[in-house]
């Protein structure tokens, strides 16, 4: 699958930095390349974040990534920091 414009919300944007919010059933190993987010490449900046629900209906990644660059229309965002990895109970 790729990028899809509908899935990406802007939460906050203050003092040129903003938290954005993207879902997907693409797996985070595609979201997290370089270029996914190439569509965006007019609204995100460096150091925005983009907190990701990935895999939604397959394999679920949650968590965080940064845009770690955007030259030419190209995008390249961190690998995911993930939020609940982990359920011991």
């Amino acid at each position: 699958m790729a990028y899809s414009s509908s899935n990406l919300s802007a939460i906050s944007y203050a003092n040129g930095f903003t938290l954005w919010h993207y879902r997907t059933d693409d797996l985070i190993a595609d979201v997290d390349n370089v270029g996914y987010f190439n569509d965006a490449s007019k609204m995100l900046r460096t150091g925005d974040f983009v907190f990701v629900n990935a895999g939604v209906e397959d394999i679920p990644t949650h968590g965080v990534v940064v845009v770690l660059s955007n030259t030419g229309g190209v995008v390249n965002v961190s690998n995911v920091t993930q939020f609940g990895a982990i359920d011991t109970d």
